[in-house]
Protein backbone atom coordinates (compact mmCIF):
# COMPACT_ATOMS: atom_id res chain seq x y z
CA UNK A 1 0.00 0.00 0.00
CA UNK A 2 1.36 3.37 -0.99
CA UNK A 3 1.73 6.29 1.41
CA UNK A 4 1.90 9.81 0.03
CA UNK A 5 3.53 12.89 1.49
CA UNK A 6 2.95 16.25 -0.15
CA UNK A 7 5.16 19.28 0.28
CA UNK A 8 6.20 22.49 -1.43
CA UNK A 9 3.30 24.80 -0.74
CA UNK A 10 3.77 28.34 0.44
CA UNK A 11 3.02 32.00 -0.11
CA UNK A 12 3.86 33.49 -3.49
CA UNK A 13 2.98 36.64 -5.38
CA UNK A 14 0.78 36.47 -8.44
CA UNK A 15 2.86 35.60 -11.47
CA UNK A 16 5.29 33.56 -9.41
CA UNK A 17 6.03 29.84 -9.36
CA UNK A 18 5.97 26.94 -6.95
CA UNK A 19 6.78 23.27 -7.29
CA UNK A 20 4.79 20.77 -5.29
CA UNK A 21 6.25 17.36 -4.52
CA UNK A 22 4.47 14.15 -3.59
CA UNK A 23 6.82 11.51 -2.22
CA UNK A 24 5.49 7.96 -2.40
CA UNK A 25 6.60 5.25 -0.01
CA UNK A 26 5.68 1.61 0.41
CA UNK A 27 5.21 1.03 -3.30
CA UNK A 28 6.48 2.09 -6.72
CA UNK A 29 4.79 5.26 -7.83
CA UNK A 30 4.74 4.03 -11.41
CA UNK A 31 2.31 1.27 -10.48
CA UNK A 32 -0.30 3.93 -9.76
CA UNK A 33 -2.27 6.65 -11.44
CA UNK A 34 -1.47 9.81 -9.49
CA UNK A 35 -2.96 13.23 -9.39
CA UNK A 36 -3.08 16.62 -7.77
CA UNK A 37 -6.33 18.00 -6.44
CA UNK A 38 -7.16 21.25 -4.72
CA UNK A 39 -9.88 22.52 -2.46
CA UNK A 40 -10.98 25.82 -1.04
CA UNK A 41 -13.45 26.16 1.82
CA UNK A 42 -17.02 25.82 0.69
CA UNK A 43 -16.15 24.31 -2.69
CA UNK A 44 -15.80 20.79 -4.01
CA UNK A 45 -12.39 19.24 -4.44
CA UNK A 46 -11.13 19.88 -7.97
CA UNK A 47 -8.90 17.67 -10.10
CA UNK A 48 -6.00 19.87 -11.18
CA UNK A 49 -3.74 17.45 -13.01
CA UNK A 50 -3.36 13.69 -13.21
CA UNK A 51 -0.87 11.32 -14.79
CA UNK A 52 -0.88 7.63 -15.54
CA UNK A 53 2.71 6.48 -14.96
CA UNK A 54 5.80 8.40 -15.99
CA UNK A 55 5.30 7.96 -19.72
CA UNK A 56 1.54 7.81 -19.77
CA UNK A 57 -1.27 10.23 -20.54
CA UNK A 58 -1.74 13.41 -18.59
CA UNK A 59 -4.79 15.51 -17.82
CA UNK A 60 -4.96 19.19 -16.93
CA UNK A 61 -7.96 21.18 -15.83
CA UNK A 62 -8.73 23.97 -18.28
CA UNK A 63 -7.92 26.55 -15.64
CA UNK A 64 -4.28 25.41 -15.38
CA UNK A 65 -3.45 24.34 -18.94
CA UNK A 66 -0.29 25.98 -20.17
CA UNK A 67 0.73 27.01 -16.65
CA UNK A 68 1.06 23.76 -14.67
CA UNK A 69 3.08 20.67 -15.53
CA UNK A 70 2.84 17.26 -13.86
CA UNK A 71 5.73 14.82 -13.98
CA UNK A 72 6.98 11.67 -12.30
CA UNK A 73 10.59 11.02 -11.31
CA UNK A 74 10.71 7.27 -10.88
CA UNK A 75 14.21 7.40 -9.38
CA UNK A 76 12.86 9.51 -6.53
CA UNK A 77 9.41 7.86 -6.41
CA UNK A 78 7.98 11.36 -6.53
CA UNK A 79 5.27 13.16 -8.47
CA UNK A 80 5.80 16.86 -9.09
CA UNK A 81 3.45 19.67 -9.99
CA UNK A 82 5.30 22.65 -11.41
CA UNK A 83 3.05 25.68 -11.12
CA UNK A 84 3.97 28.79 -13.10
CA UNK A 85 2.18 32.11 -13.66
CA UNK A 86 0.25 31.60 -10.46
CA UNK A 87 -2.99 33.49 -10.00
CA UNK A 88 -4.93 34.52 -6.91
CA UNK A 89 -7.58 31.94 -7.82
CA UNK A 90 -5.00 29.15 -7.56
CA UNK A 91 -5.04 29.66 -3.80
CA UNK A 92 -6.14 26.39 -2.19
CA UNK A 93 -5.04 23.37 -0.22
CA UNK A 94 -3.42 20.99 -2.67
CA UNK A 95 -3.54 17.21 -2.21
CA UNK A 96 -1.80 14.41 -4.03
CA UNK A 97 -3.61 11.14 -4.49
CA UNK A 98 -3.25 7.79 -6.20
CA UNK A 99 -5.00 4.62 -7.24
CA UNK A 100 -3.36 1.44 -8.37
CA UNK A 101 -3.50 0.77 -12.08
CA UNK A 102 -3.15 2.71 -15.29
CA UNK A 103 -5.24 4.41 -17.94
CA UNK A 104 -4.69 4.44 -21.66
CA UNK A 105 -6.05 7.83 -22.59
CA UNK A 106 -6.35 11.21 -20.93
CA UNK A 107 -9.97 11.90 -20.18
CA UNK A 108 -11.67 14.03 -17.59
CA UNK A 109 -12.92 10.95 -15.77
CA UNK A 110 -9.48 9.75 -14.75
CA UNK A 111 -8.94 12.90 -12.74
CA UNK A 112 -12.07 12.52 -10.63
CA UNK A 113 -11.34 12.33 -6.92
CA UNK A 114 -13.69 9.40 -6.09
CA UNK A 115 -11.41 7.12 -8.14
CA UNK A 116 -8.47 7.75 -5.85
CA UNK A 117 -7.91 5.47 -2.87
CA UNK A 118 -4.78 6.92 -1.34
CA UNK A 119 -4.37 10.51 -0.26
CA UNK A 120 -1.55 12.56 1.15
CA UNK A 121 -1.96 15.37 3.58
CA UNK A 122 -2.66 18.76 2.04
CA UNK A 123 -0.20 21.53 1.41
CA UNK A 124 -1.38 25.13 1.41
CA UNK A 125 -0.73 27.31 -1.62
CA UNK A 126 -1.50 30.99 -1.16
CA UNK A 127 -1.14 33.43 -4.03
CA UNK A 128 -1.22 37.11 -3.14
CA UNK A 129 -2.64 39.51 -5.68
Amino acid sequence: EVQLQASGGGLVQAGGSLRLSCLASGAHIDDYVTGWFRQVPGKEREGVSCISRADGPTYYADSVKGRFTIAIDKTKNTVYLQMNSLRFEDTAVYYCAAFRGSVATATTTFCNSPLYDYWGQGTQVTVSS
